[in-house]
């Protein structure tokens, strides 16, 4: 399946609005901007890409596709600041009570995997197969703990920039729980990247049970595996051959990672 944000067009979408007192369904016209990048559908497994556009007058636009091998049922969300929640894994789940409002896109509508608040930060979960979260026993462990399922979401209703998110979430003060994607066999495997309104951005990841966080202005693209600082040496390799001359053109991840920074580069009126 693929979604690609964004497209030049508008749709009317039946959006769920959910507040403190109930769930109304309402009918909403949005606009879905143009998209990123085009690819064979065939052999397509997971090949999402995040990019952050930063242009001219403080314009910052995020986008992203949905490309996965699995039919993803979607809802729109409409979350209204002031919601209680908790982390959804049982005892010693995280509380917290929204401090913004969010339009979220969710997943199977048990997860939230793309949004953005009142305040302007974006967040977006991509597919990461090297993921490894920290050891977790339901049973015995004792740690604060959040489902992956609103890892998204918990950055949506509590921080406003993406420095925020970085110095909270890098605090590590829960842990996060991962499980496997219902009716499936596939244990979720992803990274979080955020940006913002000021065209900040950040990318997630657990490797070998622990959170990595890169962070920078120029992280404005963000594909699948390898992890983020392999695509970073890869990049640096291809910065040494002109981009006009040759460019890697599969639809692997570490490949369309290197087109998209090429394309931000050469913007126009960046």
């Amino acid at each position: 399946m693929r979604f690609c944000y964004p497209i030049a067009l508008s749709n009317r979408l039946q959006l769920r609005f959910s507040s403190m007192k109930g769930v109304i369904k309402r009918p909403l016209t949005i606009v879905i901007l143009a998209a990123l990048n085009w690819f064979p559908l065939s052999s397509l497994v997971e090949a999402c890409t995040r990019v952050v556009y930063q242009g001219p007058n403080d314009t910052v636009l995020t986008g992203r596709t949905m490309d996965f091998s699995l039919d993803i049922p979607a809802n729109l969300w409409v979350f209204s600041k002031g919601m209680r929640r908790n982390g959804e894994v049982g005892p010693n789940s995280i509380e917290w009570v929204s401090k913004y409002g969010s339009l979220s896109a969710s997943s199977w509508d048990i997860a939230t995997s793309d949004g953005m608040n009142e305040k302007g930060l974006v967040a977006n979960l991509l597919w990461l197969v090297e993921s490894e979260y920290p050891p977790f026993d339901q049973e015995n462990d004792d740690r604060p703990r959040l489902a992956i399922s609103a890892w998204a979401q918990y950055a949506l209703d509590n921080f406003a920039t993406v420095a925020k998110a970085v110095e909270e979430l890098g605090r590590e003060e829960f842990v996060v729980v991962s499980d496997f994607i219902p009716g499936t066999d596939r244990f979720t495997t992803v990274h979080l990247s955020p940006s913002d309104a000021t065209g900040d951005s950040a990318i997630f990841e657990y490797i070998d049970g622990r959170l990595v966080i890169h962070h920078d202005r120029s992280y404005t693209v963000m594909t699948n595996d390898p992890v983020f600082s392999e695509q970073l040496a890869i990049n640096d390799y291809w910065q040494s051959i002109p981009g006009t001359v040759f460019l890697p053109g599969t639809n692997r991840p570490a490949d369309r990672f290197v087109r998209q920074l090429l394309h931000q580069c050469n913007s126009p009126n960046r």
